[in-house]
């Protein structure tokens, strides 16, 4: 009797970009203090080849409040980050903990 794999090497081999465990911790929580303040109802994740995309919605059927974009940048081989938000305007770092301060310091309201 002969084993035959049914997995070959090339499927084996995942290519699509993805948030890490840190990251997803950082975005959820940036979330969820949203949903605490009524600020936001909905959110989804999408991958593929080039970029990871987490987009925050204020409700189900409309365009996302914000889209924060994990990308690779192919001159350094880095990663960067790209917050789009829904007036189409971009702000990009290179690091994800002053982007969700950024989200973080947006959406904070001052009462008088």
């Amino acid at each position: 009797m002969s084993l035959i794999s049914l997995t070959s090497s090339s499927s084996n081999h995942n290519s699509k970009l993805y948030f890490s465990k840190y990251e997803l911790n950082l975005i959820l929580s940036c979330y969820s203090f949203g949903v605490v303040k009524g600020k936001w109802k909905d959110y989804s994740i999408n991958f593929n080849n080039q970029e990871a995309i987490f987009c925050f919605y204020k409700h189900t059927l409309v365009s996302p409040e914000y889209a924060l974009i994990k990308y690779k940048n192919n001159k350094k081989s880095k990663f960067r980050y790209r917050l789009k938000d829904h007036t189409n305007k971009n702000k990009d770092m290179e690091n994800i903990n002053k982007l969700i301060g950024y989200i973080n310091k947006k959406n904070i309201n001052i009462v008088k």
